[in-house]
């Protein structure tokens, strides 16, 4: 089992693409935090993990350096290590740019590119620490976007979040680097989430998103915990600084594709 022993963080791990990643995680053998705000949400994912191994849930806002300091304590209280952190956590507004209030681009930023840098941090002192004393150098995974190179005008703080984030890993890579702490990003397409389940019931929704998509589907949450897997692995021990768009084909695409009708 390629992450055996490991120990995990995943924060916004109680739904969708988190949950996904505590999963595959958890069936690699590693033991998992599941980090999230929803307490409810979290509980239940605490439950269906359960029998997969070892995994806890703690409450946590990434935008609160107290709340993250915490997860981190708890974590190393309950499993004794940190070998693994996944900054999955992220909210989404939408807004025309005339429109788009302060203090929701303020709010944006500070869980998706705020938080994964205060997580980043409190993680990273304990990897360095314990590369210090001769233990094995662990590995940062930021979830990224498309979304990070290709813009929404309606998404202005979710674009800029997630291109923050981008330079935030291959910062972070380069600064840790010398501890032989990998730092990596996952930048997901279109993503059977909740957030886009409504799009199968939507004909011209689902033909724009397909006419962009090469591979004519929307990818599975379990595709992007499959290259997650991969990047907190031994296989992937000599890859930092690197982000793995997990998109169907679509950061390679400067056209439209032709999409065939359903029967």
């Amino acid at each position: 089992m390629s992450l055996e022993n490991k120990v995990a963080i995943v924060t916004g791990g109680a739904k969708g693409i988190g949950f996904a990643v505590a999963k595959r995680f958890l069936s690699d053998g590693a033991k998992v935090v599941v980090a999230d705000i929803d307490d409810a949400a979290g509980e239940e994912a605490v439950e269906d993990l359960g029998s997969l191994g070892e995994v806890m849930y703690i409450h946590c806002n990434v935008a609160e350096r107290l709340d993250v300091r915490n997860m981190v304590a708890e974590t190393l209280n309950a499993y004794g290590d940190i070998d693994v952190l996944v900054n999955n956590a992220g909210i989404v507004v939408g807004a025309e740019f005339l429109e788009l209030e302060a203090d929701d681009f303020d709010r944006i930023l500070s869980v998706n590119l705020k938080g994964a840098f205060l997580c980043s941090q409190a993680v990273a002192r304990h990897m360095v620490e314990k590369v210090e004393g001769g233990g094995d150098p662990g590995c940062i995974i930021n979830m990224t976007s498309v979304n990070s190179v290709l813009a929404i005008p309606n998404q202005i703080p979710y674009c800029v979040s997630k291109g923050g984030l981008s330079q935030l890993t291959k910062t972070t890579a380069l600064a840790l680097a010398p501890h032989g702490i990998r730092v990596n990003a996952v930048g997901p397409g279109s993503i059977m989430t909740d957030l886009l389940s409504s799009v199968n019931n939507d004909p011209e929704a689902k033909q724009r998103l397909m006419s962009r998509t090469p591979l004519l589907r929307i990818g599975e949450p379990s595709e992007v915990a499959g290259v997650a897997a991969f990047l907190a692995s031994d296989d992937a021990g000599y890859v930092t600084g690197q982000t793995i768009f997990a998109d169907g084909g679509r950061m390679a695409l400067n056209y439209t594709v032709a999409v065939p009708e359903d029967d």
